[in-house]
């Protein structure tokens, strides 16, 4: 099992910058990849940002040139830089993590909000 938690989510105004992290724990040594998706209000949860354990990482087009993933071996922390931000951004992200037998963890999810 792995547990994930995030934090750092907010209100921030249009065009402003907010870093979420996500820490993980337990198996760790399982996990392939960890990334951030999002939902929001009436809409799928959609892609936002992953990364592999070699470093490897994969953007959703919407966030592409503005969002950055990045993560911390040794906290077991998977950060994610959110620049410009944008109200179409506000939703509840989620902290995914995969492990090598394709066995899928969530976070319990941290609300995003950006307005003026």
């Amino acid at each position: 099992q792995v547990q994930l938690v995030e934090s750092g989510g907010g209100l921030v105004q249009p065009g402003g910058p907010l870093r979420l992290s996500c820490a993980a724990s337990g198996n760790i040594f399982s996990i392939a990849a960890m990334g951030w998706y999002r939902q929001a209000p009436g809409k799928q949860r959609e892609l936002v940002a992953t990364i592999t354990s070699g470093g490897s990482t994969n953007y959703g087009d919407s966030v592409k040139g503005r969002f950055t993933i990045s993560r911390d071996n040794a906290k077991n922390t998977v950060y994610l830089q959110m620049n410009s931000l944008k109200p179409e951004d506000t939703a509840v992200y989620y902290c995914n993590a995969r492990s090598t037998t394709y066995t899928y963890y969530w976070g319990q999810g941290t609300q995003v909000t950006v307005s003026s």
